[in-house]
């Protein structure tokens, strides 16, 4: 996965993960990190393999980390704002470390703090989260440079071992619609989907 301009297009959030949904079909689980990232997701096509974070800042990565070590078997993504990620920096060495061959990260990166107010994020502007990524050990991260390349290097990830790490720049459009904040139904419809969990859902 060959590493573009760090000046890539600013592409619109829901259409960006509407291309990714439209891609998925062999069960593979999407962790939406907080916020917007999330609320695309939801948004894009719901699928029980999707799983919708509330509250959980800087979590996305970690959790999809879990999942694609727990089922090898199964192609894992997370979706993960450009502030949630700098809460949590460091999983990206730990990414590089246990080297999940199923495991593909997009970093969702605006520069603000968009669900709070539009805050920018302290990397606003500086951070290059791809060569980050890279200095960190992951060797098949890139940005996208406009749609069509998002595309290509989502085919890459879905075809090739991982990890893999792509970059979005965003430009600052709201999400298309809200997830329904049902944290026991979320989670009981992801065990499902994911086949950890068969009983039925009572009433």
């Amino acid at each position: 996965m060959a590493t573009t301009a760090h000046n890539a297009k600013r592409l619109h959030r829901f259409e960006a993960t509407q291309r990714l949904v439209a891609k998925l079909h062999r069960g593979e689980a999407v962790i939406g990190g907080i916020g917007h990232s999330n609320f695309d997701l939801w948004a894009a096509g719901h699928r029980p393999q999707n799983f919708y974070m509330l509250g959980s800042m800087g979590l996305a990565v970690p959790i999809a980390l879990g999942v694609a070590l727990a089922q090898p078997q199964r192609r894992v993504f997370a979706l993960e704002g450009d502030g949630s990620l700098l809460m949590q920096l460091g999983c990206l060495a730990t990414v590089a470390t246990l080297r999940p061959a199923n495991l593909v990260i997009l970093v969702l990166d605006n520069g603000t703090y968009q669900i709070t107010g539009g805050q920018p994020t302290p990397g606003a502007g500086g951070a290059d989260y791809v060569a980050i990524a890279r200095g960190c050990g992951i060797a098949s991260a890139a940005w996208a440079a406009d749609e069509a390349d998002l595309e290509r290097l989502i085919d890459a990830a879905l075809a090739t071992e991982g990890p893999h790490l792509i970059g979005l720049k965003l430009d600052d459009q709201g999400p298309a619609a809200q997830t329904e904040r049902d944290p026991p139904q979320i989670r009981d419809r992801f065990m499902r989907g994911l086949g950890t969990k068969t009983s039925k859902l009572p009433g």
